[in-house]
Order: structure tokens, then C-alpha cells, then sequence
């Protein structure tokens, strides 16, 4: 199993509400919660987070 490397999302706020999203691995966005580590793993592929993301704006 490939070992993603999370950063936090520029979305994130400062109030421990935190998105981390990891791009590092070919063909997958990995995204979790940052409070929980340890925790679930969504795993989207480029095309789906590139629609995800814009529903943002």
C-alpha cells in the first residue's frame, strides 16, 4: 500500500478544522481528517477532486 505525504488544505482553518490532502501518489487524491491521523482515508481520483474542488467556489 503506497504511503501518501498530507499537507494541510488551504482551506483549512486555524480553529482545528483541518483538511489534509495528499498528492503524491499516481492516480489518487488522499484526503483526511486531521485531527484523526490515524483515522479513514478518502480516496478520490484526479477527476472526481477536480469537480469536488469546484463546488468550492
Amino acid at each position: 500500500m503506497p504511503e501518501f505525504f498530507f499537507v494541510k488544505s488551504s482551506y483549512s482553518t486555524f480553529q482545528n478544522e483541518c483538511l489534509e490532502v495528499a498528492r503524491n501518489v499516481l492516480g489518487t487524491i488522499a484526503i483526511r481528517d486531521s485531527k484523526s491521523p490515524t483515522g479513514p482515508i478518502l480516496r478520490l481520483t484526479p477527476t472526481t477532486w477536480t469537480k469536488f474542488t469546484a463546488t468550492l467556489h
